[in-house]
């Protein structure tokens, strides 16, 4: 299949490395260097109009990897010319935006995927097997920690200004670590957040503070941070009889590995199990063949804009009770 990808900057790089046997035709980005740069990097053609890219005859596949601002607009004029598309997380600012992307891949027959690429980090995949196994019986609760120290400059990046991103750090990699929970413990009802402006002189968030509970009582416990000096990534899942423990994602954050802790009957120290996972990288490879697969067999993707739709429904909320 062929893939034109919108926005060629660091995301857009890397969904270019990872398109899993399927053919790139196009780099569109508003500034034309950028896509020059990458165009000319991997033997395609240069663009810099998204609607005339969205309308090719020559696309099968569009990839978003825009400001989030244009996430959604992008995402639904492509859907509307009947291509399957793959838009970053969080898929929109705020979860009405997506409306109209549901609409015209209903109206279409387009899928689209949300790049929640999380999910498929390797340890993630296990710890979700091990989960579907009953390796740590019925789960209790989850706790995750996300965070990143920027550098010189990040409050003057989109990101930071939230007519482009939508908000702060809630948005970026708190989308990601409710994603998961949500993944792993089922819809939440109940919800206390802290959000605060701890070191970045911004508009937006740097920290956030979460507690989600689930109708069953379920609970996460989940803090994503722009001032976590040491790059960090850290899950643990809490069953009644073990515990899994994911950590690192590779690269800065250090090597991805699996704990799994199972009780004893007499309890004390737990039998333990380590995995680790060395090689790059490999969660963009892994969720675009999974696209090609639901492409191929006509499934509805996850997390696909359902998925979208609940997490930024949630983090509205968030947003809500913080100015309240």
């Amino acid at each position: 299949m062929r893939v034109a990808i919108i926005g060629c900057g660091l995301i857009g790089r890397k969904r270019a490395a990872a398109l899993a046997g399927a053919r790139l035709a196009v780099c569109c980005d508003a500034v034309p260097a950028r896509a020059l740069a990458l165009a000319t990097e991997t033997h395609t053609e240069a663009a810099v109009d998204w609607r005339e890219t969205v309308r090719r005859r020559d696309v099968d596949i569009v990839i978003v990897a825009t400001t989030h601002d244009m996430l959604a607009p992008i995402a639904a004029a492509a859907a509307s010319e009947g291509k399957h598309v793959l838009v970053e997380k969080p898929g929109a600012r705020r979860a009405a935006e997506l409306a109209p992307v549901r609409e015209a891949a209903r109206r279409t027959g387009a899928l689209v995927r949300v790049g929640y690429n999380h999910r498929y980090h390797p340890a993630i995949r296990q710890a979700q097997q091990l989960v579907d196994a009953g390796a740590l019986g019925e789960l209790m609760f989850l706790r995750a920690r996300y965070g990143h120290g920027g550098r010189p400059g990040y409050e003057r990046e989109w990101r930071a200004q939230p007519e482009l991103s939508g908000g702060g750090e809630l948005i970026d990699q708190g989308s990601h670590l409710i994603d998961l929970a949500r993944r792993f413990l089922g819809e939440f009802r109940d919800v206390k957040s802290f959000l605060g402006t701890f070191y970045w002189p911004m508009p937006v968030e740097d920290n956030c503070f979460l507690l989600l509970r689930t109708a069953q009582g379920r609970v996460a416990s989940l803090h994503a941070s722009w001032s976590e000096w040491k790059n960090l990534f850290s899950l643990e899942l809490y069953g009644r009889t073990g515990k899994i423990e994911v950590s690192g994602l590779g690269g800065s954050y250090g090597v991805e590995r699996l704990a799994l802790y199972r009780m004893k009957p007499e309890m004390g120290p737990p039998e333990t199990t380590i995995f680790e996972y060395p090689l790059p990288d490999d969660s963009w490879q892994a969720e675009f063949a999974a696209f090609l697969e639901d492409i191929r067999l006509g499934r509805a993707p996850q997390p696909g804009l359902e998925d979208a739709h609940a997490v930024l429904a949630l983090i509205e909320r968030i947003y809500e009770e913080a100015r309240r």
